[in-house]
């Protein structure tokens, strides 16, 4: 398998630090708000790969972070007149409702939250301290950047220009432009918390690296998250990282790209997002999960209702394919296998490797979908009911075995377009015919299956709940 390392702008073959073992971290939601879709594309992105990692056989140790101590956070909390506490709850209970639905939310999966941390938060930083790394100014402790050893290294920043402030925000109070904070001093009203430079809470940047650290290890495997992440914050947790443990923090880097919309990148401070709860108002959210993955990882997406109900479309056809399959098997006999239903099975093995050939090459999941496709092609044309059953099983079980690692086609029971379409004619009719008990036993029946009608002046229009 080979990745695309940031750190080596390259494709690299991969191999863990221990064999048939995997270590993943990365850069979750601060939780002051519901997340949005360019907040989903990472944590689809990702886990989608720890799942790979696990169809390939590894022993994967996932973590995904919650901040829930922020200046967003408390100022939220301020405005609504609420602890950080219960802002911090409130959204990460919101994400987990979004998580399921897009098929994240899983028992293996670590959630750590900073504020956990915190006495881990304090020995980092006096750890630098003891090594010089930092200094304290009246409680607010800094970062010093000019002892680390290659600032710059992953986001391929020139660090003296970087020192001549440059979009970066000066403060009298440190010894270069760019060192950044590890310990904030509180302010009156702020949650705080004991230390020996007084009372104060963590900067943004040295929760990730103590959480990492504490759960997986001086050095990891793999570290991921946006491509907006590069700088600073995945740079300054190289720094600290590295200068305290004097080994490297993490040995293959991956960002995805942006997701945009009319060509800005989606994002809170442009007011151009959706959040996922938004979405699943109109949308399952599993539309959205394949629509993420239905383009590489690394290149920008751009966002839209239009690509949205493209990518319904798409992943009703792909279920189309499992119903028809699943109406096969109801309605073929074994029997002995000939040379014609081997060629069969040795179609379906083909559209098999190259999935995994695709996916081997730096998650190329959107040609992974493309073999899942071509399967579905393929038996739609080639299966009938003469079909021995155990050909109609195996590519049935191939489409289960390829699309759980896609986090797609879960549903048991979905139900699709076609056949909503089909039980709205039929209660139409009834209606027509004055069979009101026929229409409104259908209207509940969707109801409960997950479909709401509504009758409109322009016809009846339905959606998912």
């Amino acid at each position: 398998m080979r990745l695309y390392n940031t750190l080596t702008r390259r494709k690299e073959k991969f191999i863990p630090i221990e064999d048939g073992k995997v270590n993943m971290y990365v850069c979750g939601p601060t939780v002051y708000d519901y997340i949005h879709v360019g907040n989903a594309r990472p944590l689809v992105t990702f886990d989608t790969l720890r799942r790979y990692f696990i169809y390939k056989g590894y022993d994967v140790k996932y973590v995904v972070n919650f901040t829930d101590i922020d200046d967003k956070i408390i100022q939220k909390a301020q405005k609504e007149g609420l602890t950080y506490r219960e802002i911090a709850e409130r959204y990460i209970d919101e994400f987990k409702k979004d998580a399921k639905g897009l098929g994240l939310y899983d028992e293996k999966t670590w959630h750590p939250r900073a504020t956990d941390y915190i006495d881990e938060i304090i020995e980092f930083v006096d750890g630098l301290m003891k090594n010089q790394a930092a200094y304290n100014v009246d409680g607010n402790v800094y970062f010093d950047i000019s002892k680390s050893r290659d600032y710059g290294k992953l986001s391929k920043k020139n660090i003296d220009e970087l020192m001549e402030g440059a979009r970066i925000k000066v403060s009298e109070e440190k010894k270069n432009p760019i060192d950044f904070v590890l310990w904030k001093k509180s302010k009156a009203g702020e949650p705080s918390w004991d230390s020996p430079w007084g009372c104060g809470r963590p900067g943004w940047h040295i929760e990730c690296s103590v959480m990492a650290r504490e759960l997986l290890g001086d050095t990891i495997d793999i570290h991921a998250g946006g491509e907006d992440l590069q700088f600073p914050h995945h740079e300054n947790e190289i720094a600290q990282s590295e200068t305290l443990s004097g080994k490297p923090f993490a040995n293959y880097w991956l960002h995805n790209s942006m997701i945009y919309v009319d060509d800005k990148k989606m994002s809170k401070s442009e007011g151009n997002f959706f959040t996922v709860k938004d979405i699943k108002e109109e949308f399952d959210l599993e539309v959205l999960r394949f629509f993420i993955l239905s383009s590489h990882y690394r290149s920008p997406l751009n966002f839209s209702k239009k690509s949205l109900l493209q990518a319904e479309r798409g992943l009703e056809r792909l279920y189309n394919g499992k119903k028809n399959l699943e109406y096969l098997l109801d309605r073929t006999v074994e029997k002995k296998l000939e040379s014609e239903d081997e060629k069969l099975l040795e179609q379906i093995d083909m559209y098999k490797q190259n999935f995994i050939k695709n996916m081997d090459d730096d998650l190329n999941t959107a040609d992974g979908i493309a073999s899942i496709f071509d399967i579905v092609r393929y038996s739609n044309s080639n299966f009938n009911e003469k079909t021995p059953n155990h050909v109609i099983q195996y590519t049935y079980d191939i489409i289960l075995e390829l699309s759980e690692v896609l986090g797609i086609l879960s549903k048991e029971d979905d139900i699709l377009e076609d056949e909503i379409l089909e039980l709205i004619e039929k209660r139409a009719e009834a209606r027509r015919n004055k069979d009101y008990e026929l229409a409104d036993g259908i209207r509940d029946d969707l109801y409960q299956r997950g479909i709401v009608l509504e009758d409109t002046k322009d016809g009846v229009k339905w959606k998912r709940i």
